[in-house]
């Protein structure tokens, strides 16, 4: 079988090529041997194809399930260094941004690179106050659904229907334009988020109230009855802004990969953001805050604590600690740090849930154990926010559509920088083909 024998260049000595960052690559099934340029620490994939055994040769490829290490495009809006435990939007720490910042002045720097003075704020504000209105039409269509149809199933047909009420949606390469879908998306998708809650439980809808900031207003639209007065707690409006500003983006994930994916063919906002927020259903992905909950109920007290931890390690059933590890993180997911401080302040106004100490319990075991640590298996930020979610009164099902209000404009950035990347084209990964050669046909009778 034949091989392939890398070597990086030594950064002193110049390569063939004339560039000093390079890599060696002698394959051993033809003997030659190539000079590929490293920048940014990657090497091109269609570098590769230029490796032949033969003139009919397809030339060579990689191979890598799930992307595990393949850059499908360059970014500035979010950086991870999930060694180091690190997340930052357009270069701020994560932390700082939800320690100073409201959930929108984060959107307007992932959209738009800079944070906003003043006058941009408010511009920008007033933009998404007054588009957060749906069309009636638009609810008819939500109220076609079934009684117990599930918030997030009725979140993504919505969206997706919303490209049918905005055709013009469909020139993306017009700035202007892109920037209204921008807009309207981000503006609407608490209000559509809300009415489908309020479907799911029997409840009128409540319509958006432009008095309010962002969080107060999905609030409202969630909890208000026409009965009676509501105003939404500070402390909890706070801190659905922070887990806002900490799901806003996060680099290259399944539902963000799919909205570039889907944009790539030029696909209006609304139908990407649909297919991104479809990604986002997933247990694996916007699901596993629920999962969460899920297992510290099952756990039911601190005392069971230590047997789960055995059965997780000894692999009896299908025990699994869910909201540890992450793809990414390698370390302490910064998010986690701050959703768990932001867990203490959200109970000390609507009482302390019992769940929340077996969580704690979890994390202190977990972090001292071998087992865990040799795994690098840290709490993500799945771990305390469907607690938060809960404390809010927000059904375990909803969890999900709290995920897509604003991961919509981490995913929006994302694909107005896809667009304007002019490397970018339709998106068409390889495969490998392992299936039958030609084969003869035989007929119904003779098989």
């Amino acid at each position: 079988m034949g091989t392939l024998e890398a070597t990086k260049t030594d950064e002193k000595t110049t390569s063939a090529t004339g560039t000093r960052d390079a890599l060696t690559v002698t394959d051993h099934r033809t003997g030659k041997t190539y000079e590929l340029p490293i920048k940014n620490g990657t090497i091109r994939a269609m570098d590769l194809r230029q490796m032949k055994t033969g003139p009919d040769d397809f030339g060579l490829m990689s191979y890598d399930p799930a992307f595990l290490n393949t850059a499908s495009c360059t970014s500035r809006i979010t950086y991870i260094d999930g060694d180091k435990g690190i997340l930052r939007y357009r270069g701020y720490p994560i932390d700082v941004l939800a320690e100073n910042c409201t959930y929108l002045e984060v959107a307007y720097l992932l959209l738009h690179g800079e944070l906003p003075n003043k006058q941009e704020f408010e511009q920008f504000t007033r933009e998404i106050t007054y588009h957060t209105m749906i069309h009636e039409s638009l609810k008819k269509v939500m109220d076609a659904f079934n009684y117990d149809a599930h918030p997030m199933g009725m979140l993504i047909s919505t969206v997706a229907a919303m490209s049918t009420f905005y055709p013009e949606a469909h020139n993306v390469h017009d700035a202007k334009v892109r920037q209204k879908q921008i807009h309207r998306l981000i503006a609407k998708m608490p209000t559509i988020s809300a009415f489908a809650y309020r479907h799911s439980v029997g409840m009128p809808y409540m319509y958006p109230n432009n008095a309010l900031t962002y969080s107060e207003n999905f609030l409202t639209m969630l909890f208000r009855t026409p009965a009676e007065k509501y105003v939404p707690n500070p402390t909890l409006v706070r801190a659905l802004d922070v887990l806002f500003i900490l799901h806003a983006d996060h680099e290259q994930n399944c539902g963000t990969h799919a909205m570039r994916g889907i944009g790539s063919a030029h696909t209006d906002p609304y139908s990407a953001v649909a297919g991104a927020a479809s990604a986002l259903y997933g247990p694996l992905h916007g699901g596993a805050n629920e999962e969460v909950l899920k297992m510290l109920q099952e756990i039911g007290s601190i005392s069971n604590v230590p047997a789960f931890i055995k059965e997780v390690k000894e692999g009896r059933g299908e025990k699994r600690l869910m909201g540890f590890g992450h793809r990414v993180y390698k370390n302490f997911d910064p998010r986690a740090k701050i959703i768990k401080r932001m867990a203490e302040e959200v109970f000390e106004v609507t009482g302390r849930n019992p769940l929340l100490d077996i969580a704690l319990e979890l994390e202190r075991i977990a972090l001292q154990d071998e087992y865990f640590v040799k795994r690098k298996l840290y709490p993500n930020v799945d771990f305390y926010s469907g607690l938060i979610y809960e404390a809010l009164g927000i059904p375990t099902k909803a969890f999900t559509v709290l995920f897509a209000i604003p991961r919509t404009s981490g995913w929006l950035a994302q694909w107005q920088e896809m667009l304007e990347d002019p490397e970018q084209k339709i998106a068409r990964p390889r495969q490998v083909y392992l299936g039958q050669g030609e084969r003869a046909f035989v007929p119904m009778e003779r098989r």
